[in-house]
C-alpha cells in the first residue's frame, strides 16, 4: 500500500454528496473547497497567535502587564493541545463538514466576544473557546485533505491545506499587528472573526458531506510514542516551537525597548519578518527531503545565535531589523522541517503521527508563551531571549545525539 493510500484509509472519512473524481482529475469545486479549508486554517492559526503583536495595546487597555497579557497566547495553545487528539474521539461518526463549520463559527463568535469585552478575565474566556476551535479544526483538516481527492493528488491537496497554516505562522501576526496599528487591537480581533464567518459560508456552499467511516481511537495515537523517530521528531517540535514563542510572543516590546523602534513601525517590520519566513520555508523545503536532521540542526543553531545576540547587537534599529529578518528566515523553515521528519518517521501512520505532533506544537506555543511571560515579568526581555536561545541550542544537541533514531 502506498503512503498516500494509507493516509487516505486512515483519514476515516470520505465525501458522499458528489461522485468520486476519476484518478486523473479533480472537479474544480473540490479544489475550491480545499482552498476554503486552507483559508480556515489560516484564520485559525492567526486567531491563536494574534495577541503576540498586540500585547502592548491590549495590556494598556485592560491594565495588565505584558507578561500577563501573554496568557492570551498560552490559554488557547494549552486548550488546543488537548482538543487536537480528543475531539476526533468525542465526535465519533459525526459529519466532519458539520463539525468544521461549527468550529469556525465558534472561533468567529469568540473573537466577537473579544471585541466586546472590557475585562481581562472575559478575554481569557474567549481565548479558551478559540483554543477549542483551533485544536478541533486542525485534528480534522488533514484527514479531509486526503479524502477529497484521488491518491495522485493527495500531496498537492495536503500541501494546500497546510499552506494556510504556514502563511498564518509568518503573515497572520504581522497582518493583525498592522490592523491594530491603523485602528485598534479590537479591530484586529474583529477582522479575524469576520474572516472566519466568510469561511463558514464558503464551506457551507462548497464542502460535501464528510461522514466518518469509523470512530477514531486514542490507541493509534498512543502507539506513536513507541516509534523512536517519532518521539525524537515530537521532542524537536516542542523545543523549536517552544523556544521560538518564548521570545516571539514578546517581539513587539523587544523591538521597542531593545532596538528603539517606534510602535508604529512594529507592524511593518513584522510583515518583513513574515516575508522572510516564507522565503525560509521555501529554502528549507528545497533541501529538507535530502537530510532533515542537518536542516533541523542548522535551524536550531541559527535561532540560538540570533536570539542570544538580540540583546547585545539588536540595540539599534538597524541591528534589530537585521536580526529580525534572520529570525524569520530561520523559523520559516521549522514547520516544513518538523512535518517532513514526522512523515518520514511514520509513513503508514501519517495522520496519527501528525495529530500527535500538532498537539505538541500547540502545547509548545502555550508553554513557550507562558515561560517567556514569567521570564519577562521576573527578569526582563533580555533573559527571555537568552532562555529561548538556550532552548534552540538544546534542540541541536538533542538531534545530534539521537542520530540513530532520526528519520
Amino acid at each position: 500500500m502506498s503512503t498516500a493510500e494509507s493516509a487516505r484509509r486512515s483519514a476515516g472519512s470520505a465525501p458522499t454528496s458528489e461522485p468520486n473524481p476519476s484518478p486523473s482529475s479533480v472537479p474544480l469545486r473540490r479544489w475550491l473547497a480545499l482552498v476554503a479549508v486552507a483559508v480556515g486554517t489560516f484564520a485559525m492559526v492567526t486567531a491563536e497567535q494574534l495577541p503576540m503583536g498586540l500585547l502592548t495595546p491590549i495590556g494598556g487597555s485592560l491594565d495588565v502587564s505584558e507578561g500577563t497579557a501573554g496568557l492570551l497566547v498560552t490559554v488557547p495553545g494549552l486548550v488546543a493541545s488537548a482538543t487536537a487528539p480528543l475531539l476526533p474521539v468525542l465526535i465519533r461518526r459525526a459529519d466532519r463538514r458539520t463539525v468544521l463549520i461549527a468550529l469556525l463559527g465558534l472561533m468567529a463568535a469568540a473573537n466577537v466576544l473579544s471585541v466586546l469585552t472590557s475585562d481581562f478575565g472575559e478575554l481569557l474566556v474567549s481565548r479558551f473557546l478559540i483554543g477549542i476551535s483551533i485544536g478541533g479544526f486542525w485534528a480534522l483538516a488533514a484527514g479531509i485533505a486526503v479524502s477529497m481527492v484521488p491518491t495522485a493528488h493527495v500531496g498537492r491537496a495536503t500541501a494546500l491545506v497546510f499552506g494556510g497554516a504556514t502563511a498564518a505562522n509568518v503573515l497572520g501576526v504581522p497582518a493583525g499587528t498592522l490592523i491594530g496599528e491603523f485602528s485598534s487591537w479590537r479591530t484586529a480581533f474583529a477582522a479575524v472573526g469576520g474572516l472566519g464567518l466568510l469561511v463558514v459560508v464558503a464551506l457551507f456552499l462548497l464542502l460535501p458531506s464528510l461522514p466518518a467511516r469509523a470512530p477514531v481511537r486514542l490507541s493509534t495515537l498512543a502507539a506513536q510514542f513507541r516509534n523512536p523517530a517519532v518521539r525524537t521528531g515530537v521532542l524537536t517540535t516542542f523545543l523549536l516551537v517552544g523556544g521560538h514563542f518564548a521570545a516571539f510572543t514578546f517581539v513587539s516590546p523587544a523591538l521597542r525597548e531593545i532596538s528603539g523602534i517606534s510602535q508604529s513601525m512594529v507592524g511593518p517590520l513584522l510583515l518583513v519578518f513574515g516575508v522572510a519566513g516564507i522565503l525560509g520555508n521555501f529554502l528549507a523545503g528545497a533541501v529538507v527531503g535530502r537530510d532533515v536532521r542537518r536542516v533541523v540542526m542548522m535551524i536550531g543553531c541559527s535561532l540560538a545565535l540570533i536570539l542570544a545576540l538580540f540583546p547585545l547587537v539588536g540595540t539599534s534599529p538597524a541591528g534589530g531589523i537585521v536580526l529580525l529578518i534572520g529570525w524569520g528566515l530561520a523559523f520559516g523553515g521549522v514547520p516544513v522541517s518538523v512535518q517532513t521528519w514526522i512523515l518520514q518517521s511514520a509513513p503508514r501512520e501519517a495522520e496519527a503521527a501528525t495529530a500527535l505532533n500538532t498537539s505538541v506544537f500547540n502545547l509548545a506555543v502555550a508553554l513557550g508563551a507562558l515561560f517567556g511571560g514569567l521570564a519577562v515579568d521576573a527578569a526582563g526581555l533580555d533573559v527571555a531571549l537568552w532562555g529561548a536561545a538556550v532552548v534552540g541550542l538544546l534542540t541541536t544537541i538533542t538531534v545530534w545525539r539521537t542520530r540513530g533514531t532520526a528519520a
